[in-house]
């Protein structure tokens, strides 16, 4: 696990052994490619996206990827995201199981559309 605050994506990446820098790259994949127009940045230290606002963060940990789409990206989905363990604004997606790429997606387009119309108004 990283030590030291990374400057970016690859030195976060860095940190990690091959089989979890896959699953990171594989989520950091999944949200460009639902959100490809949002600014990838390190944000707490962890990797993140913004668009009109913060969007979404991600982090490995010692035996789940953490996935931080604020409260309201967890509320929505709530019932899709039962089988993983949750908090109010946190899942955890175990290591040992494959991503849920479908539904990182939905989740990020749904923050996506979160944020632009909170910056409409």
């Amino acid at each position: 696990m990283p030590r030291t605050k990374p400057i970016d994506f690859d030195n976060y990446l860095e940190g990690f052994p091959k089989d979890i820098q896959v699953l990171l790259l594989q989520l950091r994949a999944t949200i460009r490619k639902a959100a490809p127009e949002a600014e990838e940045i390190i944000s707490y230290g962890m990797p993140a996206f913004r668009y009109k606002g913060m969007l979404v963060w991600y982090a490995a940990h010692t035996h789940h990827i953490g996935f931080y789409p604020r409260v309201s990206g967890i509320s929505a989905f709530k019932q899709e995201l039962s089988a993983y363990k949750e908090s109010k604004g946190a899942v955890q997606f175990p290591y040992g199981r494959p991503l849920p790429v479908r539904l990182i997606s939905r989740i990020v387009k749904f923050r996506l559309k979160e944020n632009s119309e909170k910056a409409k108004k």
